[in-house]
């Protein structure tokens, strides 16, 4: 049986119904079923517009972002996904704060939905530092699939692990 480090902490009966599809070879199957393309967003200009979107249309009273890009340093690994970075920097006799948001290069490729959770995910740190029940309150406002997409996107990751590319 093989670990499945992206789904460690679910049930073991869903964690076995994962195992299950991957012994048959039709998880790729069910993801293509449920997200049959991946996105368009290929830039980091791109990616900044369609960030910028979402915030503004969830969460207006917040820093604007001053950086949005896909970084192919960030390691899905060591379970992050995409970083939300503040940057302080001094300028005259003032300290400034610029957010910065960066998403894994793995996301380049991925089915919208997914990237829109790790988006939603990011920006909801601007608010709200720590992973708490606040900070999921807010990732549900945003985005009411949440939960459902996070699971989702763990199985993506679970593809690209044993599968590789969807796409």
């Amino acid at each position: 049986m093989q670990e499945l480090q992206y789904l460690q902490g679910y049930p073991n009966d869903i964690t076995a119904q994962v195992q299950h599809l991957i012994e048959k070879g039709t998880l790729p199957a069910l993801l293509l079923q449920k997200y049959p393309s991946p996105h368009e967003i290929r830039t980091d200009k791109a990616l900044y517009e369609y960030v910028t979107a979402i915030k503004n249309s969830s969460i207006q009273k917040s820093q604007p972002l001053s950086k949005v890009l896909y970084d192919a340093k960030i390691k899905m690994h060591y379970q992050a996904l995409g970083v939300h970075k503040i940057i302080s920097r001094v300028q005259g006799n003032k300290l400034k704060a610029k957010n910065e948001i960066r998403i894994s290069s793995a996301f380049r490729n991925a089915p919208e939905p997914l990237l829109r959770m790790i988006v939603v995910h990011e920006l909801a740190h601007i608010k709200e530092r720590e992973h708490n029940k606040a900070f999921y309150k807010l990732c549900k406002h945003i985005e009411p699939q949440y939960h459902q997409l996070e699971f989702d996107m763990r199985l993506y990751l679970t593809q690209l692990d044993i599968f590789g590319p969807l796409y």
